[in-house]
Parts: structure tokens; sequence; C-alpha cells
């Protein structure tokens, strides 16, 4: 049901704006000096322009296209009888000239009282009757629901705080394939393609394409020699290289490969370089190992470096990345460094873990690829470092996809 409001009832009693100045132009044409005196006068003219019953020329005011006829005036009287149809009555709400009964909303909000409600109804709060309404309690001490917003895989978190970290301390990043050839994932690291040297790393070999279609000829040539003749302060490996393995193509197995390729490309100097590179490698998957990983690899160039800027660089990452208390640097031994090192720290539940290698790169692999000045390099297991941080005990657990288990990890970054 619908009822007049204030203004309703007093244009049904007076007459529509609209019609009170047709009937005022039922004379003659008006100036619009003298139709302002019209009551409601701005109400009047935009309704009869929008009807187009007027018409405004020179200042004057006449009739336009109007029969007569004011259909939205019998509705005014037609409300109670509830004669009026949905058009009209849509028009006259718009105009804010009816309004529901009050009564329905009266007995609509006493249908709730008498019972226990959660939620206060509309109807309640326009009567005010939500105050003799019974309401529930709440115990504010209670646990709510868990909600489970959207966040970023933990892992890809800590991934990224790293990187922010190393830009910060000026390092620029590396980026390449993980699908690489072995001359720069072996050969350009003065690893000889025959040799007991090249099977710690377990590589996955790609079956098709089996062979990349070119290589950087001058590099390729100048890696080669290296290789078969030496360089000034070396014999290289004596043996016949073959051109065709190495094109052979494997998913990466270390990130030292970007090092080798930036370092091909003429790089700053000094200058700081970082990647956290997807690795690929065979390996037995346990608690603390997986077939692939991520390893962040960084190299420095400078005249003058020494290995006591390495050792120095290696405890710093395990106190910034790792925040292990106990961290120590032991010899090693890999196949482009001289001399290596291997960076430990101690885990409260696992023990002493290896986080990763390091050194200062061989003249017989900075030679080939046009570097003259000492570079210090490392390779750090990150996912290792992640589980110091986040307090996990199974390197599975870096990777899990399961949404229980990630929605029970703790938001480090």
């Amino acid at each position: 049901m619908y009822k007049l409001t204030e203004e309703g009832r007093k244009y049904a009693e007076k007459g529509l704006p609209e019609k009170r100045l047709m009937e005022l132009l039922a004379k003659g044409s008006v100036t619009v000096g003298e139709a302002k005196k019209l009551e409601d006068f701005a109400v009047a003219i935009q309704w009869a322009k929008r009807n187009g019953w007027i018409k405004m020329e020179n200042g004057k005011i006449s009739v336009g296209k109007y029969d007569g006829k004011v259909p939205l005036q019998q509705a005014l009287t037609d409300v109670k009888a509830n004669k009026i149809d949905d058009f009209q009555l849509q028009i006259l709400l718009s105009r804010n000239l009816v309004e529901k009964e009050r009564d329905d909303i009266v007995k609509q909000a006493q249908s709730y009282l008498g019972r226990e409600i959660a939620t206060i109804p509309s109807a309640l709060i326009k009567t005010g009757l939500w105050r003799d309404a019974k309401l529930k309690k709440y115990n504010v001490a209670a646990t709510g629901a868990t909600i489970y917003p959207g966040r970023k895989h933990h892992y890809a978190a800590f991934l990224d705080h790293v990187k922010q970290k190393l830009v910060a301390m000026g390092f620029k990043e590396m980026t390449g394939p993980l699908v690489e050839t072995e001359f720069w994932n072996m050969d350009a690291l003065f690893m000889p393609q025959h040799h007991s040297a090249r099977d710690i790393h377990d590589a996955y070999f790609v079956k098709e394409p089996k062979y990349a279609t070119a290589l950087d000829v001058k590099t390729l040539n100048a890696v080669k020699a290296a290789h078969e003749r030496g360089t000034k302060e070396s014999r290289g490996w004596q043996y016949q290289y073959d051109v065709q393995r190495a094109h052979r193509h494997v998913l990466r197995t270390q990130g030292t490969v970007l090092s080798a390729k930036t370092l091909a490309a003429k790089p700053e100097i000094p200058g700081k370089y970082f990647a956290a590179a997807r690795c690929f490698r065979y390996d037995v998957i346990d608690a603390t190992h997986l077939a692939d990983f991520f390893q962040v690899e960084g190299i420095v160039l400078e005249e003058g470096l020494t290995l006591r800027h390495l050792i120095g660089m290696l405890k710093m990452f395990g106190k910034e990345f790792a925040n292990a208390e106990k961290i120590k640097v032991t010899p090693s031994y890999f196949p482009f460094t001289e001399p290596s090192a291997s960076l430990y720290a101690k885990h409260p539940d696992m023990g002493w873990m290896e986080l990763g290698g390091a050194g200062i790169f061989r003249e017989e692999m900075l030679t080939p690829l046009g570097i003259s000045v000492p570079v210090i390099a490392w390779g750090i297991g990150i996912d290792r470092i992640g589980m110091f941080n986040m307090g996990i005990k199974d390197i599975r657990d870096l990777f899990s996809t399961d949404l229980n288990h990630l929605r029970g990890m703790r938001v480090t970054y």
C-alpha cells in the first residue's frame, strides 16, 4: 500500500506545478518573469519541458504540444484507491510524492519481536522497534571463524625478499633460460667434457631438441682453445674438444651458468651481479634434497679482490639471510674456482647444513670470456636458507601446494 507524502497531498489539492503552469499559459504566452511568480516555478518548467508541453523563445513561454491532459494529476488521487499503474507509481515515487504506508513497515518490524534474532533488519531500525527486539547474545571472547585471505606463496615471498635485499646492496639481477647448452653450463666454466668433474652435477639431458642451432663462434673458439691448449697461466686439459657436444641441451644444473654468460657480455667493472636461478640435478629426494632447487648465484668483479673478501661476504650472507647463529666456512673443491670454499650454518634441529659453495674464478675460465680482473663468486642453496627462516624441517614443504598446509604457514615476509 502507498500513501501521499506531504508534498503529494499539496499537489493533489492545488494541482501539480506543471498543471498550474499550463493553466496560466491557457490565457496566452507569458514572460519568464511573470511565470516565476508561480509557486514551484522551477519544478513546473522542468516537467513541462520534459513532457514537450512548452516552448521558450525570446524570454517568453508559450504552449507547445499540449492536449490539456495531465495523467499524473489523476494518479495522485488514485493512490489510495490502488488504481494507479506501475509506470505512474514509479514517477510519483521518484518525485517523492508518494511513499509506502508506514503501517506495512511497522507490521514487518513487529513480526521480528518475540523471537531471538542475530541481525537487526532495516524495518526494526526505521521504526525504532529494535529497542524491543530480543537480540542474540554474543560472546566477544569466543574465537571467530578462521579467515584465509589471499597471499603470496611463502617461499615465493621469501625469494622476493632475498632479491630486494641484494638489489639494495647494489647487485644487478641476471636472468636466463632453464634449458642451456653444455657449453654455457659446463664448458665455459672450464669443466672438461670427458671428466668425472661433471658427475657431481647429475644433469638432465633434453631429448628434443637435442642440440642448439648455434653458439657465438668467437667465444666458442676461445673456450675450445683454453680446454685444448690452455692459457698464459695454464696448459689446459690437453684433449680433443668436441664442438658438437658443446651444443647439447641440458636443464640448467647451476646458477653459475648465468655468471659465465654475464662475464662474456662485457659486464661493468667494478660490478656486482646476482641471480635467483631454478636449477635441476638428479638426486635422491629426502628432507634436504630435491631434484629441482633454487640457487642464488652472485659475482663481484673488481681489481684487488682476495679470498678474505669472499669469506667476509659469505659470513654476511649467512647472517643476513639464514639468521643462523653459528656459521663456518671450510675449504672445498669446484672445477671453476681456485681457491674454493663451502658455507655451512647450524640448524637448531638438523645440525650443520651446507648452504652453498664459493670461490675465485680460475684464470682459465675468465680469459676466454674476456675478463682480466679477479672475480669472486658464490652459489648458495637458498632453499635451505628458506628452511632456516621459516622453521621448516623438510625441504619439500617449501614447494608445497597443499592448501591446508599453506594456510598453516606463518607469514614471514
